[in-house]
């Protein structure tokens, strides 16, 4: 047994086996390499004075005018803009629901209502801020509406495509077994039609950031809309990025959180997910 004693010291120590990392976060730090190279070249950009601090501060510099904002009225611009747009897009949400199952199941109601639909979606989101203010005022009542059309016609439109583009063949297994009309929405035309509901949504959501900012630009004195426009009228492109900054992450964030809940309330599908790496 002393003979084997040195083999056994010499011998390599075992290697430490590590965990595999999760492939979601692995996806996430996938995700993270695009915005980080982005930073990394325009802060030596910036830095070596190939393109002027005054046009495109360094993202260091915005970075610290984050820091300062968030010392101060940051959240206050926060809270504003994430209120106006959770109210506007649970009423644009809500009505453009009621409306597409409408006009999904009644090809009636799809001869009234669809034409006028489809002339209102056309309007650009500025070519409604002056009548909402000769209407409604530059109060809250007129960006909530404003953020609430944004939201409308992307629920709408994904919402009354899902239902049209559900088979046939399902309504009429319905109707042999006997379902009534709520039995057949909530058994068959429902979940057939959630992969697009959950696309309304989330396309409702974008609209709703970039109404919002439509309507702060011209009509507010607390937002990130207001924000940006402080930005420019004082000349300072890193208070402009910093909103922007913000914007994207709270888009993202909204964005995110209807993804987890379509994922968990589709988890039943087996979908193609893409070829490629399993990560």
């Amino acid at each position: 047994m002393s003979n084997d004693l040195p083999a056994r010291l010499a011998a390599p120590l075992p290697r430490r086996q590590t965990l595999p990392l999760n492939p979601l976060w692995r996806r996430r730090l996938k995700g993270l390499a695009l915005p980080l190279l982005i930073v990394i070249t325009l802060e030596i950009i910036v830095r070596v004075g190939w393109l002027p601090s005054y046009q495109m501060p360094a993202p260091s510099e915005v970075a610290l005018t984050l820091t300062d904002l968030a010392e101060g009225a940051l959240w206050k611009h926060i809270g504003a803009s994430l209120i106006r747009v959770l109210i506007g897009f649970a009423i644009g949400a809500s009505l453009a629901l009621v409306f597409a199952a409408w006009v999904g199941l009644s090809r009636e109601a799809e001869a009234y209502l669809e034409p006028t639909f489809a002339a209102l979606r056309s309007i650009p989101s500025l070519a409604w801020v002056p009548l909402l203010l000769l209407w409604l005022g530059i109060d809250e009542t007129s960006k909530i509406v404003l953020i609430a059309i944004g939201a409308f016609f992307p629920v709408y439109v994904n919402v009354v495509a899902a239902i049209r583009n559900i088979d046939r063949k399902l309504v009429e297994v319905g109707h042999i077994y006997g379902f009534s009309r709520l039995q057949l929405v909530r058994r068959i035309l429902l979940p057939a039609a959630l992969p697009g509901l959950f696309t309304g949504l989330r396309s409702g959501m974008s609209l709703a950031w970039m109404f919002l900012v439509a309507a702060e630009l011209i009509a507010a004195t607390k937002g990130l809309g207001y924000l940006l426009s402080d930005g420019r009228e004082t000349s300072r492109p890193d208070i402009v990025l910093a909103a922007i900054i913000v914007l994207a992450l709270l888009g993202k964030l909204s964005d995110g959180l209807l993804a987890a809940l379509e994922r968990r309330w589709l988890a039943w599908r087996d979908t193609f997910t893409g070829q490629g790496s399993k990560d």
